[in-house]
């Protein structure tokens, strides 16, 4: 085929393609020289302040541009000044328009504050925008000075609920106080003295009187009734103290109980109450079922090998452990 050894030169297409290309990069050209020819043409001037140059580069550029050719001394010395004039007013120009520009700035974050403080507080004052209004001409010669007013609280807002240092701690205060106040109230009451009638039980009553204290417990209480008893009954005398059991109201007590405990909740036995440590019967001339008795019966001491031979006899046939946590609605006795 004719026209191929020289080569593919392409479509018609692709001819219109290329010469558009031409002209873009032509164009292309043409604006760089000319951004090359301005800066250029910037850069000669000599009353501009180049950015990086120097007050004393920027006079000796502009001088030496003026200079060019023979002048006279006065000439010489003129425009030197002149020169450096312009330069110094430039610089003040520029100054002055920073200065302008951030009190400007300084003015909106002012006016922003001023906007959101008021927005985000529902009980705070009202700020102060400035003093009364003066004469026109006050207003125009002396500047405008924004006062700040002070953020407060509205003294009608209930504000109990919030939390405050100060009150809390002198709650805790309070708190500590009334609670070595008490505790101090409970030793006295655990160190008053307590008068008991008791029976020792052998299958015969044996009834004695023995004072302690309000604050001993059990075992301290039948300690010491060990120490009262051993000259007149033998086995008791060889007995330990665990061996030792106190029965009040039909419910055998353990020894780590105290008598402040049983006194300060008011403890109720199956025929009596255990806070009563006297004996006493129920002296009413009239009977009335809505009225609980008031009987206090007198706490057996029985040592726990007589308890444990006879407890299938009535009265140890009656005897329980002692349980806090068990209530006792109505008093029986003789096992109704």
């Amino acid at each position: 085929m004719a026209g191929m050894g020289d080569g593919y030169v392409g479509t018609a297409q692709d001819a219109v393609r290329i010469r558009r290309l031409e002209k873009q990069r032509e164009a292309e050209r043409r604006k760089i020289q000319e951004l090359k020819n301005k800066t250029a043409s910037v850069k000669g001037q000599a009353g501009l302040l180049q950015f990086g140059s120097g007050t004393t580069e920027i006079l000796e550029t502009a001088f030496k541009k003026e200079t060019i050719g023979l002048v006279t001394r006065d000439q010489y010395v003129e425009k030197r000044v002149n020169i450096k004039n312009k330069i110094e007013e430039e610089e003040k120009e520029k100054l002055q328009k920073q200065q302008e520009e951030e009190a400007r700035l300084q003015l909106e974050k002012r006016q922003k504050r001023k906007i959101k403080g008021s927005s985000r507080l529902s009980f705070a004052e009202d700020l102060d925008d400035g003093a009364d209004e003066e004469d026109g001409e006050n207003k125009s010669l002396e500047p405008v000075q924004l006062k700040r007013g002070k953020f407060g609280k509205d003294p009608t807002v209930e504000t109990s609920f919030l939390p405050d240092s100060e009150r809390e701690a002198e709650e805790q205060a309070e708190r500590e106080r009334l609670k070595r106040q008490w505790v101090c109230e409970q030793e006295m009451i655990k160190n008053e003295p307590l008068e008991i009638t008791y029976s020792y039980w052998d299958g015969t009553g044996h009834r004695r009187v023995i004072q302690v204290r309000k604050g001993d417990t059990i075992g301290d209480f039948l300690r010491a009734i060990q120490q009262q008893l051993a000259p007149e009954f033998r086995e008791v005398r060889t007995a330990s103290v665990e061996n030792l059991l106190y029965v009040k109201e039909d419910l055998i007590i353990p020894h780590q109980h105290s008598f402040y405990e049983l006194i300060v909740n008011k403890a109720r036995g199956k025929s009596g109450p255990l806070f009563h440590f006297d004996v006493h019967e129920d002296v009413r001339t009239i009977a009335d079922a809505t009225i609980e008795k008031d009987e206090s019966h007198a706490g057996k001491v029985v040592e726990r090998h007589w308890y444990e031979k006879n407890k299938h006899i009535f009265p140890a046939s009656r005897w329980e452990i002692y349980d806090p946590t068990k209530k006792w609605e109505r008093y029986t006795i003789h096992g109704d």
